[in-house]
């Protein structure tokens, strides 16, 4: 089992940045996979961005690319997430997510690929 504890979130304005982290207390994150996905009311669970165990690929969905950067720093077991030029669309609950699979397949952009799921920090952005 893997615990996944995000926070970073709060209120901001149109054109401002957050930076959300994910930290595995207790557990080195090393041998996962790992990604942000964000959910907005009435809405799926979409995917945002993920990177690689090494932390030397990194992939974004076309909505955010350009604009967040994901990152990770395995000797703190943690993952970041910051969000530049922040919109209103990008208002969600951002979730921290997990795979233990060995190797990256064309799913990584869908929830299933993910076992362990953080509990959430909201992001609101206003115009």
């Amino acid at each position: 089992q893997v615990l996944l504890v995000e926070s970073g979130g709060g209120l901001v304005q149109a054109g401002d940045s957050l930076r959300l982290s994910c930290s595995a207390p207790g557990r080195t994150i090393n041998g996962f996979f790992m990604a942000w996905f964000r959910q907005a009311p009435g809405k799926e669970r979409d995917f945002v961005a993920a990177i690689n165990w090494s932390g030397d690929s990194s992939y974004y969905s076309d909505s955010v690319k350009g604009r967040f950067t994901i990152a990770r720093d395995n000797a703190e077991n943690t993952v970041y997430l910051q969000m530049n030029s922040l919109k209103p669309e990008d208002t969600a609950v951002y979730y921290c997510a997990a795979s233990a699979s060995p190797y990256i397949s064309n799913t990584y952009s869908g929830p299933s690929f993910y076992a362990y799921w953080g509990q959430g920090t909201q992001v609101t952005v206003s115009s």
